[in-house]
């Protein structure tokens, strides 16, 4: 299959993905008999776990040429040797548990289309941990756009007129307020962990699936023991530990488990304005889905916000898209005009860490990272 079908192929995945896996979550928190968020949790980050522990496994065996040459030990010096760094990984990953508890948290409090627009405070937070911990320089139009990614998302948060809750009044808006701080905390603690993550990967000397091995592993400890046992160790010994799962909460540990793959996939095939236009559309679509099937009344104002939304996505995608042809441009003219390889390494190296820095930013807060 040739890189283009596999590009288009991988943006019409996740397409489908974005649109699907906060729509089935919220869905999914809908039913009476609800289940607990804590053990959905554990489970996905299982499902993560021996994901990242099989790709890990084959990819260390392709590198070494034979099966046979990768044992047990150097698995295991890989995860937790004095090179593996896995104590600073608990710190990203008990946030990834956080956020990953609020955000089912969320889903019961927002519609899909509101909690999938407002989730994209995470591009605020992620640019501004990086000028702060990474140092990294952020461009006038992309604080531009940030600027209305802000607004967009004040504006999306105005009453909807949702037929199935305008009468309920000062519950639905409590119940607004709560989902919004909730995203905002969930945006707080992936935006830091997605950039602590990324310092960490640049001085890492294992591969990125053995750190997705060592999150999910350091998710699933303090999840189990903190969130089921302690937390609701009365309810799971009332109900058990998948009370009240069905089908869609199936699904939706299902859809949080490959995420990270399909945005992984995407990182490699496509670039930043396809990435964009594919998070746009997944908006549109959720929009859509809310309208037909939760009762979803769209308003000029949600509307308005949306497009705030989209447009300011697009702006500071296109911000980096454009350095990155332009250092590529750079490298090229100094390949073709100089010797001077210390300057076609600084520009490499601007280069590489341009590059970092937007996988990191696309994938946020799914684990897995190329």
């Amino acid at each position: 299959m040739s890189v283009i079908n596999l590009k288009y192929l991988s943006l019409i995945i996740l397409i489908i993905h974005n649109s699907l896996s906060l729509f089935v979550m919220r869905y999914s928190r809908t039913f009476q008999n609800k289940y607990l968020s804590s053990t959905a949790v554990v489970c996905s980050e299982l499902c993560k776990l021996m994901i990242s522990m099989f790709i890990h496994i084959v990819y260390r065996c392709k590198q070494l040429g034979s099966i046979k040459k990768y044992n047990f030990q150097m698995l295991i010096n890989e995860l937790f040797g004095k090179e593996s760094d896995c104590i600073k990984i608990m710190v990203p990953a008990v946030l990834y548990l956080i956020q990953n508890n609020l955000l089912y948290f969320s889903a019961s409090k927002l519609d899909a289309a509101t909690l999938q627009i407002t989730s994209q405070m995470k591009l605020i937070v992620i640019a501004l941990f990086s000028v702060l911990i990474l140092k990294r320089q952020i461009y006038q139009r992309q604080w531009f756009a940030i600027f209305l990614l802000a607004v967009g998302i004040a504006l999306v948060q105005f009453p909807t007129g949702n037929n199935t809750t305008k009468n309920v009044g000062r519950n639905a808006m409590v119940d607004k307020a709560l989902g919004f701080f909730s995203v905002l905390i969930t945006c707080l603690t992936s935006g830091f962990a997605g950039v602590y993550f990324e310092k960490i990967l640049k001085k890492s000397k294992v591969t990125l699936w053995a750190r997705n091995v060592q999150l999910s592993l350091f998710s699933v400890i303090p999840g189990f023991f903190i969130g089921c046992l302690i937390m609701d160790g009365s309810t799971i010994k009332e109900k058990g530990f998948f009370g009240g799962y069905n089908r869609w909460t199936l699904f939706s540990i299902f859809c949080q488990s490959v995420g990270g793959i399909i945005v992984a996939i995407v990182v490699k095939y496509a670039d930043n304005i396809l990435k964009g236009f594919a998070n746009s559309l997944s908006i549109v679509l959720s929009c859509i889905v809310s309208y037909f099937l939760f009762d979803f009344n769209i308003t000029l104002i949600f509307i308005i916000g949306c497009g705030l939304v989209l447009f300011s996505s697009y702006l500071y995608g296109k911000n980096n898209e454009d350095k990155s042809k332009r250092i590529n441009k750079e490298y090229i003219n100094l390949v073709e005009k100089s010797d001077n390889m210390e300057e076609i390494k600084k520009i490499l190296e601007e280069d590489d860490d341009e590059e970092f820095s937007l996988k990191e930013n696309d994938i946020g807060h799914h684990h897995f990272r190329l």
